[in-house]
């Protein structure tokens, strides 16, 4: 069978979007760590007029198909506001992305990515940077080490394969991203406390919980804090205005007060901390689909997820701080906080934190100081067209 003709066939019509959707859960299958997104959450994904990613996207799907069967997908995709960020921070002029990939063998992989090569070629395109799933905000990176366990939620999971099969299409890893993993129960290193307990004594720093009931206002100001503190960073694309109200939408539901902070200097909010709990511990076993009780378990579990780990997904903090002191005391004060409620209300005993990119020295160094250890890393590959 793996010398038969294989067919890509662009996607089109609501019956080539389901049959895309789909095969991922047939291909994985097998694998006990791979957590089946909710199919409803794909859709949306893939969409335009439900995800406002495509407002600034072009976007192609294709399937392959071999003696009748599907055996492989790829989405092809071009971030307008992608291509104005400088080229020396990742993205830039010319740079198109594919991502999504999933494949029965090593033939059916290179025939989808050359499918997307020649659809970026024909755009104008002259470099891709892959996976990316579909921005950068959302999936980004192979996974490469880590495929032992299930991701946390909001991170991806790749067959194990596929590294080989990518670099073997003429890729080389463009920036490698770092997911770390840390026992929470028991409390951080005494520097760290000394840190959090220094800076309580500051009358010029306030750390609060977000509000719920002003949930809109505060999702604005964390979006806002990202959008400015990370616009040097190495992959950057900022959040537009109808994307700050969709994440706001979409986060509000899974967002516990007490587990998100921001931070204030003389009254300006400065910084800001994300915590969300692992929804994959229930999706791996909902197969991707929330009717007919599925949703109702789950936002019972959401209600008090006791003894559920959870994930640190983004923190900022707003340039002029960067790089001082005072910046890595906030993120301790944030996470230190955190902790505690954690531990205290959802019987918490481990979090993860990322994905940091390999050359952020200051994250790097706080999940140093805070005894984490690097358990997942993602490549981001790229090449020139």
């Amino acid at each position: 069978m793996s010398g038969s003709k294989i067919d890509i066939v662009p996607v089109s019509g609501k019956g080539g979007l389901k049959a895309f959707i789909e095969l991922a859960y047939r291909l994985n299958a097998d694998d006990p760590n791979w957590v089946p997104p909710l199919r409803a959450d794909m859709v949306e994904l893939l969409t335009p007029g439900k995800n406002p990613f495509h407002e600034h996207a072009r976007m192609q799907l294709f399937l392959a198909r071999r003696d009748g069967r599907d055996v492989g997908r790829i989405s092809a995709h071009i971030d307008e506001l992608a291509l104005t960020q400088p080229e020396k921070q990742g993205m830039g002029p010319g740079t198109g992305n594919w991502g999504l990939l999933e494949a029965e063998d090593e033939a059916v992989a290179h025939a989808l990515i050359a499918a997307a090569e020649d659809w970026l070629r024909a755009e104008g395109m002259t470099r891709v940077l892959a996976p990316i799933s579909l921005s950068v905000w959302e999936e980004p990176g192979l996974l490469t080490h880590g495929h032992d366990h299930p991701p946390m939620f909001m991170m991806g999971h790749d067959n194990a394969a596929y590294q080989a099969w990518v670099e073997s299409a003429g890729y080389e890893v463009a920036k490698k991203l770092y997911t770390y993993d840390l026992e929470v129960h028991e409390g951080f290193p005494p520097i760290v406390n000394r840190i959090v307990k220094s800076g309580e004594r500051n009358e010029n720093i306030t750390v609060r919980t977000v509000d719920l009931k002003h949930f809109d206002r505060d999702a604005a100001i964390f979006i806002d804090i990202l959008n400015e503190a990370w616009s040097n960073n190495w992959g950057f694309v900022p959040f537009t205005e109808a994307e700050k109200a969709y994440a706001a939408k979409k986060l509000k539901p899974i967002i516990i007060e007490g587990a998100n902070m921001i931070a204030e200097v003389d009254g300006e909010p400065v910084a800001f901390m994300m915590s969300l709990p692992d929804m994959n511990e229930k999706l791996i076993t909902m197969r991707g689909r929330l009717f007919p009780f599925n949703w109702a378990r789950l936002l019972w579990w959401l209600r008090k997820p006791r003894g559920a780990n959870f994930r640190v997904p983004l923190m900022g903090v707003v340039r002029k701080y960067q790089n001082s002191r005072l910046a890595s005391q906030l993120a301790f004060m944030m996470i230190e906080y955190i902790r505690r409620y954690a531990v205290a209300e959802h019987g918490v005993k481990r979090a993860e934190v990322g994905w940091v990119l390999e050359d952020n020295q200051g994250m790097v160094a706080i999940a140093e100081a805070i005894q984490a250890k690097m358990n997942r890393e993602y490549r981001i590959y790229g090449k020139p067209l």
